[in-house]
């Protein structure tokens, strides 16, 4: 009866703790910001509630390629590593739109799986019908959590192409395996099942991964790959779940420079860039 009594609790606790342990938001903005041109901008939400993007053209406002960004679960938009991606995409000629979730950065809300997906959503509005973006000059970027949130948002609407970084294939299944003597799949309530989304993005797939990730294994991000329509390229990087695009940063930008050439942007592509496949 013990045994059995500490088991309940210990599976309540898991119910309990599922919006902290999943999203870790709450932490406030931060200083850091962006090297100018930058731009916070409020996104309309059919809630009323207050939403807010970063926008970071190229100087001058030359290029007309855009990217948007979603970041991971235990960040805000002013997270450093969030701004060193930010600027690794524009050093490629791309213009970047980063919305910041519902519970970080000091907004109201709580987060949740049909949260992120509507906020997401929300952004991608607003660079169509706010800023008159066509839908085949956007590319979607999800880095880590934020991958399963631009799959979502990648099989609903049309974009020119869809970037994963440290993306995991089922959150469900990450939990399961950390938890092994708990039903996860019968008590977690945001899922984040990518790998059930994924074959319906009709646009070409750049998967980036460390090999050696400690958060999300790069086996995860194999099976979503496995599940994908082409076209679709995965590589490989170094440097773990954080630090991979900044240790490996020539791979990455050779990498996503040859998916840009593939869709037929013209920016800042780096010399021997491969076309994506």
């Amino acid at each position: 009866m013990l045994i059995a009594a500490g088991y309940a609790a210990a599976g309540a606790w898991l119910v309990s703790q599922e919006t902290h342990l999943v999203f870790r938001a709450g932490r406030p903005l931060g200083s850091a910001r962006p090297v100018p041109p930058f731009e916070q901008v409020d996104l309309p939400r059919a809630d009323g509630a207050r939403q807010f993007a970063w926008i970071m053209r190229q100087a001058g406002g030359a290029g007309d390629g855009w990217v948007l960004y979603l970041h991971g679960n235990d960040a805000t938009v002013a997270s450093r590593m969030n701004i060193a991606h930010y600027e690794l995409l524009r050093s490629l000629g791309l213009h970047v739109l980063a919305p910041e979730y519902r519970g970080y950065a000091g907004l109201d809300g709580v987060p949740s799986e049909t949260g992120l997906y509507a906020d997401a959503r929300a952004a991608y509005e607003y660079m169509r019908a706010g800023m008159g973006v066509p839908a085949e000059r956007i590319t979607i970027y999800g880095w880590s959590l934020g991958g399963a949130v631009a799959v979502d948002l990648a099989s609903q609407v049309p974009h020119a192409a869809l970037i994963l970084e440290g993306a995991p294939a089922s959150l469900v299944s990450l939990g399961q395996q950390q938890y092994p003597l708990f039903p996860v799949r019968l008590i977690m309530r945001n899922p984040f099942e990518a790998v059930r989304k994924i074959g319906r993005v009709q646009a070409p797939i750049l998967f980036l991964h460390s090999r050696d990730d400690e958060i999300v294994p790069v086996g995860e991000g194999r099976r979503l790959f496995d599940t994908a329509t082409a076209p679709k390229r995965f590589v490989e990087l170094s440097g773990g779940h954080v630090n991979a695009t900044r240790v490996d940063g020539h791979a990455a930008l050779d990498a996503i420079g040859g998916l840009l050439e593939s869709i037929g942007f013209r920016g800042r592509v780096p010399v021997g860039a491969a076309s994506g496949r």
